[in-house]
Formats: structure tokens, C-alpha cells, sequence
């Protein structure tokens, strides 16, 4: 049995308060559509930024009446310390405190971040410390929290280790190395453990294919379903190491239920792959067809964005060993779960 499985069994058993920032999400939608289905408690807070009540309604469906009375919401934002702090105590006196924090609320995107650098800096700095503190005051057993590949910066060396970092390359990167520069300051200032997950290219059901920032796989793969131009960034040999949200999942509930001994580190959060964009095109064109949708069109080349680094894969050697990360969805694996999501939402 997988340490996965066996806190899954354990959780089930023993049900723990949860809180999910960023819960209307994607990351956090599915993250809150797995403690349900565990019998959890769960906190949700969310501003609708970029989360969705139609992500709500969807878990809502995917789960009992019974799982779903589980859940309560707050429509708050982490820029304001008191929503942070409200949100650290459910409303059941039965259920008591947050015994873990899931921090996902994050303004994503390094082109957003190139346009609109206060508002990133904002959500991302001011909001992440709004949170540590009130956890830190709220005396919660674990905070995890989605930091990101962005950190790596110009380090060349594939595959990204944690240890190894780089000068970041756009403010997004810099706001989430601010976010474990915080974590570690806390950590020897406070005493207060954390875990940041780096996360590389999430993707999955849920995962917003529209407007200027959105990620590769679902703007592509709406644009194949619409019959749209496909636009990639440079010559197509760009990579990324793309991990599929049941992986993510997975990590996040490691981390969560971590010993003492695994704390207070970051962990990239991948598959130890690189797939490139042009390769990710036919993957995602052949999926499609199983799916009933044939895309026709050849894709069209741009010039390379500002801020994009041109290779990126991750080490997760660390994750495995220290909290037993073991994921099992490859790319297909997740491109062949995701489509028929995708076709059946924008048809």
C-alpha cells in the first residue's frame, strides 16, 4: 500500500478541517472534490478572481448530499487579513479549528504579471502573508502552499532541482520566491512549518480554457474543438514538464499529513518529464479524435514571449523520498482523462 493510500484510508477514518484558498479554482476545486469524496470538513474561500461558481457546482455534483454538507464556503479575499483569519475556524462547533491549510489562491500567469505587476505582487506577497499570519496565529497543524517552477528562473541545469535556483524572469516568479523567502523566515522566526510545492504545468478538468491567460493545454484544446487557430510561442521545441491534477492532488494531501521531519522544504511538483509543444499539439489533436473531434489546421508560429524560460523539467527524487510521492498519471494518461471533460463542457 502506497503512503497515498494509506492516509487516504486513514482520513476517511479520522476526518480532519481543511481550509482551501483559492477553492473555486482549478487546483483547488479538485483538491476540494477529493476531501469530500473523503469525508472531510472542509473551509472554502475564494473572491471569484479567477475561480468559478460553476467549479462549485460541479464538484456538488460529483459528490453525495452528505459529503456536500461538509463544505462550507466564504467568499472572501486574501488580500484582507480578517477574511484570512474568519476563514480559519468553521462555523460547526463540532468540527472545531482548520487542522490544515491548503493555500492555492494566487494570481497566476507571467504574461498577467508583465502587464500588471502591482496586482500580482498584491495577491501573490500581500495575500500570502495575510495568510501566514492568520494560520500562525490560528495555531494550524500544517500549511502547504502552491509556490512555483517559476522560482527556477534562468538556472539552465535540467533536471530542476530545489536546492538549485536561478534570477527570476518576470514578477510572477519573483512574488512566489517571495512566498518560500517568507515560509523560511516564519519557520525561524516563529517556529511555524510549512511546505511550498512548486508546481509545474498543472493541467486537468476544470482548468479554464479562456481569456489572455490562459494555459497551453486548455486554450489549445478549446481552440481544436472550435475550430480555431492554434498559436505557438516560438519554434515549437519549448518544453515543459506537464503533470496531470490527480498528481497534484495526491501531493497536496502528502504534504499536509507530512512528519515534522519533511517540513519546512520546498517540493517540485511533476512527473521528471519534458514534452515539447509541438509534440503536445499531436497529443492533443490525437486525443481529441478519440473524442469525436478531428482539427484540421496546422498551427502558427509566434515569436517567443518575454519572461518564458525554454526548457523546464523537474527533479521529484526529493517529493518521492521525504514524502513519498508517487505519481501515476503520465501526460497521455491525463490528456485521455481531460479531453472528453473538455468536449463535453465547450460543445
Amino acid at each position: 500500500m502506497t503512503r497515498y493510500e494509506q492516509i487516504q484510508n486513514t482520513l476517511a477514518a479520522t476526518p480532519k478541517v481543511w481550509l482551501i484558498t483559492g477553492v473555486a479554482g482549478f487546483i483547488g476545486s479538485n483538491l476540494l472534490e477529493t476531501l469530500l469524496k473523503l469525508g472531510q470538513h472542509v473551509i472554502g474561500l475564494d473572491n471569484f478572481a479567477t475561480g468559478y461558481q460553476h467549479n462549485l457546482d460541479e464538484v456538488r455534483s460529483l459528490v453525495s448530499t452528505e459529503q456536500w454538507s461538509g463544505f462550507h464556503f466564504i467568499q472572501g479575499d486574501i488580500c484582507n487579513l480578517e477574511d484570512c483569519r474568519r476563514a480559519m475556524h468553521h462555523p460547526s462547533a463540532r468540527t472545531g479549528p482548520v487542522d490544515h491549510v491548503l493555500h492555492q489562491a494566487a494570481l497566476g500567469s507571467v504574461p498577467r504579471s508583465i502587464a500588471d505587476p502591482i496586482t500580482s505582487n498584491a495577491t501573490n506577497v500581500t495575500g500570502f502573508l495575510n495568510m501566514l499570519v492568520a494560520a500562525r496565529d490560528a495555531e494550524v497543524k500544517s500549511f502547504t502552499y502552491a509556490a512555483s517552477s517559476a522560482t527556477y528562473g534562468d538556472h539552465p541545469a535540467l533536471p530542476k532541482v530545489e536546492e538549485n535556483i536561478g534570477k527570476p524572469l518576470s514578477p510572477y516568479a519573483v512574488t512566489k520566491y517571495v512566498n518560500e523567502l517568507y515560509a523560511e523566515v516564519f519557520a525561524r522566526t516563529y517556529g511555524f512549518k510549512t511546505i511550498g510545492l512548486r508546481y509545474f504545468n498543472v493541467f486537468g478538468k476544470r482548468q479554464d480554457p479562456n481569456g489572455a491567460y490562459a494555459a497551453v493545454i486548455p486554450k489549445w484544446t478549446a481552440a481544436m474543438i472550435n475550430g480555431e487557430d492554434v498559436f505557438i510561442y516560438g519554434d515549437g521545441e519549448t518544453s515543459r514538464d506537464f503533470c496531470f491534477i490527480d498528481n497534484t492532488v495526491q501531493i497536496n494531501l502528502l504534504a499536509a499529513t507530512a512528519p515534522d521531519e519533511a517540513k519546512n522544504e520546498v517540493y517540485n511538483v511533476a512527473l521528471g518529464d519534458r514534452t515539447s509543444l509541438n509534440t503536445l499539439f499531436d497529443a492533443l489533436k490525437a486525443a481529441l479524435i478519440d473524442c469525436g473531434v478531428t482539427y484540421a489546421k496546422t498551427p502558427i508560429y509566434r515569436d517567443f514571449r518575454t519572461g518564458d524560460v525554454r526548457h523546464s523539467q523537474a527533479d521529484i527524487s526529493k517529493a518521492q523520498t521525504k514524502l513519498g510521492y508517487a505519481p501515476i498519471q503520465h501526460i497521455d494518461d491525463g490528456i485521455d482523462q481531460a479531453m472528453p471533460w473538455y468536449v463535453q463542457s465547450l460543445r
